[in-house]
This record gives structure tokens, sequence and C-alpha cells, in this order.
């Protein structure tokens, strides 16, 4: 009797000793630092395991976004640069410095237009997306977010043809359409706020 109630014990202190590892790591999972990336281009788009968390400084100032503790991949993009790839270690409730330097891509060959999105104020710097960081992609290749094409000054330079466009925005919504540049000319996607 008194070996079945040590088995029966043990068993029972077993299935504690699971569970709580079990809700140890489940906990240690969660926990997150941060990434800043500081180098050039400064607009290059921050992508931590493949997911899109914004622009790498905003108005000159390094962004940092929350990242899982561990090991993750973190990658530039700018379509005016070669893509920057490298593994970075986050630890807990850290901050984690990755610097970077893109290598330029040879200049395309004119003519171009300019695409641009048109919504707020006519001609200013007021964004109807003001802060919307939501990106952009074009022929599915990263361009920039959404504030950064609605405002006075911006836009993109592409040659002539007819693109695929797509973007999704909490602030803006969704737009999925094709997208047709003509020489010399600006072409405005509109937006508005849902």
């Amino acid at each position: 009797m008194k070996r079945m109630i040590h088995q029966t014990s043990v068993k029972r202190l077993s299935i504690v000793v699971l569970a709580l590892a079990g809700a140890f790591t489940a906990f240690g999972a969660g926990e997150t630092g941060k990434i800043k990336c500081v180098g050039k281009p400064g607009d290059a788009g921050v992508f931590i395991d493949g997911k899109y968390v914004g622009p790498a400084s905003r108005f000159t100032v390094p962004e940092s976004y929350e990242a899982p503790a561990g090991t993750v991949e973190v990658s530039l993009k700018d379509p005016r640069y070669e893509d920057f790839t490298q593994k970075v270690t986050v630890r807990p409730k850290k901050k984690t410095k990755l610097h970077y330097s893109m290598k330029k891509l040879p200049e395309p060959k004119g003519p171009f237009g300019l695409f641009r999105l048109k919504g707020g104020e006519s001609e200013s710097f007021i964004s109807v997306a003001a802060g919307d960081t939501s990106p952009i992609y074009i022929n599915d290749k990263f361009y920039g977010h959404v504030d950064e094409l609605n405002n006075l000054g911006s836009g993109i330079l592409l040659q002539p043809g007819t693109y695929d466009l797509r973007i999704s925005s909490p602030i803006i919504g969704e737009i999925n359409q094709k997208l047709v540049i003509e020489a010399n000319k600006t072409t405005y996607v509109p937006i508005s706020k849902k």
C-alpha cells in the first residue's frame, strides 16, 4: 500500500513540475525587447521576422520597435538599395541597436512619371493619413509607407507602365488596384479615412 501511495505522489509531483515548467516557458516566451536600426538610408522599411514594423527613422530620429526575446531576423528594404538582412539577439526588456549600411542600386533610366497618394489638405504638408506607417507595395515590392507619400513634395518616380498597387492600412483601408504611370505626369491615388 505504501508503494502505491508513493508512486501516485511521484506522478502528481511530476504533473505539477511539468505544469510549472510549461507556465514558466509560456511566460518567458512572451517577453520582448526593442530593436533600433541606425544607418542609411534612414527611411528604409524595417521588417522583423518578415513582418513590416515601420520606417527605420522618422524625421531623422531612429525608431524603436518591439521584438520577441531571442534570435530574430531583421531586414531593411528600400527600392533604391539592395535589401539588408541580419540576425540579431534580442534580450528581454533591453534595446538592441542594429547598425546598417545599404548598397545603392544603379540609377534607373527615365523617362519617369510620379506616383502620389492624394487626400487631406490640397498640396500641403497636412496628410489625411498623418502618422500612418502602413507599407506600400508596388508589384509586391516594398516602396515606402502611406504618410510619406501623402504630403507636399512627396512621391515615387516610376518608369511608364502598369503596376499592381497594394496598401493595407487601419486608417485608409485596403487598396488593391492597377496603377498606370505615364511619362512626365503625376498619377494620384485618392485616399480618405475609413
